[in-house]
């Protein structure tokens, strides 16, 4: 599949191993950045989601989407586990569980821009996860960068593997694509956070961010992870 990722916000906590453990499978690692795991918010407006080489398909080509994820190793091959993913598509929502095995979960959202704000808000409404919000407006400041490479920023960026499980808790990846981001500084002011409440964890603290104003990604089909 195809699709474009736009007026992007990453927020980056970090959490104790100990307590984000339980919520990943046993046979992925946790991959640790300075110490410690850490969980990423994403939030951003998907645009031209297709299968690849055909038209967007009217019904699930423009949504805004919500990631919540942390980051995993297997095999010398790093990549992200995601915790949650919540969309307004329904048919979007039913597609990804079907084709690549995320948790993806129905919820209302908006997304408003006016002058340099980006204003988002999202409340899950699907019985298949629990309760949670996030409402946020960014900016954002600074030129356009590249992370550096060996740094933090890269570390929690540049992923392009994403894992996930079958239906007997089998280990699945599925290889992405896309350029190097191409980040700037942000202004972030979050207003509601409760995407990790069900889980038990709390974002607690100013996060790291940063804001891409596109990337456009390619996604393979998922195979079983060596």
């Amino acid at each position: 599949m195809g699709q474009s990722w736009v007026d992007l916000l990453f927020c980056h906590w970090p959490v104790a191993p100990d307590a984000l453990r339980p919520h990943v499978p046993a046979r992925l690692p946790l991959d640790i950045a300075e110490g410690t795991a850490w969980i990423s918010i994403a939030a951003f407006e998907v645009r031209a989601s297709r299968p690849r080489g055909l038209p967007p398909p009217p019904a699930i080509g423009r949504f805004p989407e919500l990631n919540v994820r942390t980051y995993v190793t297997r095999g010398g091959r790093p990549g992200i586990f995601f915790l949650s993913l919540d969309a307004t598509s329904a048919l979007a929502v039913a597609t990804a569980r079907r084709l690549f095995r995320l948790p993806y979960l129905r919820a209302e959202m908006q997304i408003a821009t006016g002058g340099p704000w980006t204003r988002y808000r999202s409340e899950r409404r699907d019985p298949r996860g629990a309760p949670a919000r996030f409402a946020a407006r960014w900016r954002a400041t600074g030129a356009t960068r590249y992370a550096a490479p060996g740094s933090l920023e890269e570390w929690l960026v540049e992923r392009y593997r994403l894992y996930t499980t079958d239906a007997r808790g089998g280990l699945l990846a599925g290889d992405i694509h896309h350029r190097p981001w191409a980040l700037r500084d942000a202004e972030a002011e979050i207003g509601a956070n409760t995407m990790t409440a069900g889980i038990g964890l709390d974002l607690a603290g100013a996060p790291l961010v940063q804001h891409a104003a596109r990337v456009d990604a390619l996604f393979w089909r998922l195979a079983k992870a060596g």
